[in-house]
């Protein structure tokens, strides 16, 4: 960590020593208030350890504020506590969901602070799944105060509710460990009697004793075959009756195969038993199976967890004032006051107020945005400055997050065409290892006919290409999580390729490389006399578009005014009938003016059904990290377009502060559609847009993406969203794409060197049958532990 950067979270300290805290007899820069208070209350609980445990720096405390903070008490009503809190006997518990955890240093923190607490009687902290379980005496400490401990740590914590999919996924994992239990326990006893066995050889083990042994063993092995490994018959029945095989059917013939041929030798007192073997890669298989489950439902948490931010309760505004109710029983058209501090617990609009929200958790933007008056908000994202009232307009499922979890658990579904390529294969692959395993058979019982049948089965075993099948969805499902932590939405198969092979980038201007708030900056009247009501004349005909230019009319309509046949010309304008007369809106060659403006401001034209009345200059800032994102571009090889249906000299203009050398301006929805094919001759191209015009051209690009404040339908036809403001959010997608490629590339080398090493091995009778399955178990743990690197990265 820099000596300048911030002690507590690691962002560079921009206040100098304003604000500091003594830890270790040594003042350490803080960046901010909240880091300083978050820091204070750690060392004034005696928990200094944890800075020197931590093994990442603790979160950045931006949306911390104190005093509204600490206002948890609605999680006391008895009705909000029914849906999360079990009580028994004298005491309750929580599952809480606690966001900010870094590392398993903040798990000790947490754990620290609480136990020490009055009235808390256990607290068990996981820092993988970012929940803690807390135990507490109400008639001591109400719950809000539990949650306002964690919260003076610098750690947002919330009830957490578990869904059906969490339910089904926990009873999932309860059988399999009970599968997992039986299998081991059976395995330790089948080995026991093993090693009478083995020991036999050497000895003269009486033919009594050797048979007791073997039925015994039998009975031991018989619910490890005939209820630990169902899994295995299920899928290996599943991928035959749909025609195809899977690594599954091989497993199942081999444990089949080997308990029935050793039920068979002991029924007849002849021949040799594999009760062990079987028991014991049963019970590798599974183990590697559980870790692998494990390491799946650790990589796709962080979605999981992303609608346990949105709050339990709600105040919702009656006749009588504020009420607290339960914020599913919220209703489209209620009224909710959200108190600075206050996650809010609704989609909607703001009706009254006007405040700063932090939207981190949607876009992964830590900055606060600005919302005024009937600006929408969206449940989860936290209120900041001032009280606001919000009118509700989407609940339950129709909320944004709800969407953007639908849509990265279809993307994490997605595969690259290599993938693709692999699942293809692995039928063939499975019948390759079929053939194999049966002309090992037959060779060995010709030569070697007593190491026949467990050097087949060594073959089945050890060639299970499970490594290969999990290459790619391990991930693919982290690369996901990223892009939801970083607010990318990848919404098409094959992103993740698509990033990596983009030569050139096209921008649109309007909304993508500009902020897309534009303002009106001045209003020329050529024949018109009065300006307010040309205004209010333009507003009435840009009153039914999505595009930024109509938010710049908003202010100025008249509720007098009502258009009629209103049309909008996809890129050009907008025409429509307001009391009797034809009016137009829209850029110089859509109202037929040769007087195409010199100035550097964006102009549109309002004419009649005889002459011009009116020239408007808008202006629109320029996003912040625009030339930094072209920069970027730029280093890592890739052309840098603009396609603009703006035809005023403000294209070259925006073009110039961002390092953009080809412009294209005044270009219709078609013209920026054949522009984008002239570059895909050479190139694969990625198309930026934001608007209903963009929609064509977005369609038509390898890789389209668009900002999340734009039009639905562009959102619709584009590949990828950007849910935040930063342009540079697709430069990390693409090193995640990369880092991802690279992993999988990894995976599959590893997967398929260890498949051709292995085979020659188990051919040869080098393998004996538990072997192969512990190697074939360690090669899918190794395989799901390289993808899980992904979820270290920082961007």
């Amino acid at each position: 960590m820099n000596p300048l950067d911030c002690f507590h979270c690691g962002e560079p300290v921009l206040t100098d020593t304003q604000f500091t805290t003594c830890i270790n007899d040594k003042e350490q820069p803080m960046c901010c208030p909240g880091c300083q208070a978050v820091s204070k209350a750690i060392i004034d609980a005696g928990l200094t350890n944890y800075y020197k445990f931590r093994t990442e720096p603790g979160s950045k405390q931006n949306a911390i504020v104190p005093e509204e903070l600490s206002s948890f008490c609605a999680f006391d009503l008895a009705e909000v506590q029914e849906d999360f809190v079990h009580k028994e006997s004298d005491t309750s518990t929580v599952s809480l969901s606690i966001d900010g955890i870094t590392c398993a240093a903040c798990a000790w923190l947490i754990e620290h602070k609480l136990k020490h607490v009055e009235g808390i009687i256990k607290i068990q902290v996981n820092s993988t799944t970012e929940r803690a379980l807390v135990t507490w005496l109400p008639e001591k400490i109400k719950l809000s105060a539990i949650l306002n401990q964690i919260s003076a740590i610098g750690y947002q914590a919330a009830p957490y509710q578990v869904d059906e999919q969490e339910l089904l996924s926990k009873k999932n994992s309860r059988q399999y460990l009970l599968r997992l239990g039986l299998a081991g326990f059976a395995t330790m006893q089948v080995m026991m009697f093993a090693l009478a066995l083995y020991a036999g050889y050497f000895t003269d083990l009486d033919v009594e004793f050797r048979d007791y042994f073997r039925w015994v063993s039998l009975i031991f092995a018989a619910p490890v075959v005939f209820y630990s490994a169902q899994p295995f018959y299920f899928s290996a029945i599943r991928s035959i009756f749909s025609g195809r095989l899977n690594m599954d059917v091989s497993v199942s013939i081999a444990i089949l195969g080997a308990y029935i041929a050793s039920c068979i030798a002991t029924i007849n007192a002849n021949g040799e038993v594999y009760f062990e073997s079987v028991s014991m890669f049963t019970f590798f298989l599974l183990l590697g199976r559980y870790f692998e489950q494990n390491a799946r439902q650790k990589a796709s948490v962080s979605s999981s967890n992303l609608h346990k931010l949105v709050p339990l309760t709600a105040h919702l505004i009656t006749e009588g004032g504020a009420k607290d109710i339960p914020a599913k029983g919220l209703k489209v058209g209620d009224i909710i006051l959200v108190k600075p501090g206050e996650v809010v617990a609704a989609d909607g609009l703001i009706v009254d107020g006007c405040s700063s929200l932090n939207e981190a958790m949607l876009t992964g933007e830590q900055m606060p945005v600005c919302k005024s008056l009937s600006c929408e908000v969206y449940a989860g994202t936290i209120n900041v400055e001032q009280p606001i009232r919000v009118e509700v307009t989407a609940v339950g499922q129709e909320q944004l997050v709800a969407e953007i979890i639908r849509l990265q658990e279809a993307a994490s579904n997605n595969k690259p065409k290599v993938a693709r390529y692999v699942d293809s294969i692995s039928n063939y692959f499975t019948w390759t290892i079929l053939v194999v395993a049966a002309l090992t058979y037959v060779v060995w019982k010709i030569y070697w006919p007593e190491d026949a049948f467990w050097v087949t089965l060594s073959v089945l075993v050890a060639t299970c290409p499970c490594a290969l099948a999990l290459a790619t969805p391990t991930a693919v499902t982290c690369a996901t999580g990223i892009f939801t932590r970083i607010g990318v939405i990848a919404r098409t198969p094959g992103v993740f390729e698509k990033l990596t092979q983009i030569q050139h980038v096209v921008f649109d201007k309007t909304g993508t490389l500009t902020c897309g708030n534009l303002k009106i900056e001045s209003t020329k009247l050529l024949t018109a006399t009065d300006e307010k009501q040309v205004l209010a004349i333009a507003a009435c005909l840009e009153a039914n578009s999505q595009h930024p230019i109509a938010k710049a009319f908003e202010s100025y309509r008249d509720p007098n005014l009502r258009v009629m046949q209103s049309k909008n010309h996809i890129g050009q304008g907008l025409s429509g009938e307001i009391n009797g007369l034809k009016y137009r809106i829209g850029s110089a060659a859509f109202v037929g003016t040769t007087d195409i403006t010199d100035s550097t401001k964006q102009a549109i034209y309002l004419v009649d059904e005889s002459q011009i009345l009116a020239k408007f200059l808008l202006v629109d800032a320029i996003r912040g990290d625009a030339a930094e994102t072209v920069k970027q571009l730029k280093e890592n090889g890739c052309r840098v377009s603009i396609a603009s249906g703006d035809s005023s000299n403000h294209v070259e203009e925006v073009a110039n502060k961002i390092g953009i050398d080809d412009v294209n301006k005044g270009l219709s929805p078609e013209g920026k559609l054949q522009l984008v094919r002239q570059y895909q001759i050479r190139s694969n191209v990625a198309m930026f847009g934001d608007g209903i015009n963009d929609a064509p051209v977005l369609a038509g690009a390898n890789l389209s993406i668009a900002m999340g404040s734009g039009a639905a339908i562009t959102k619709s036809s584009a590949d990828l969203i950007l849910l935040g403001d930063k342009l540079s959010r697709y430069t990390d997608a693409v090193k995640v794409a990369k880092l991802a490629d690279r992993i999988i590339k990894q995976n599959l080398f590893w997967a398929l060197g260890y498949n051709l090493f292995i085979i020659p091995l188990a051919v040869t009778g080098h393998v004996l049958p538990y072997v192969a399955a512990l190697g074939m178990s360690a090669s899918s743990l190794i395989v799901v532990g390289n993808s899980l690197r992904l979820l270290k990265v920082r961007l």
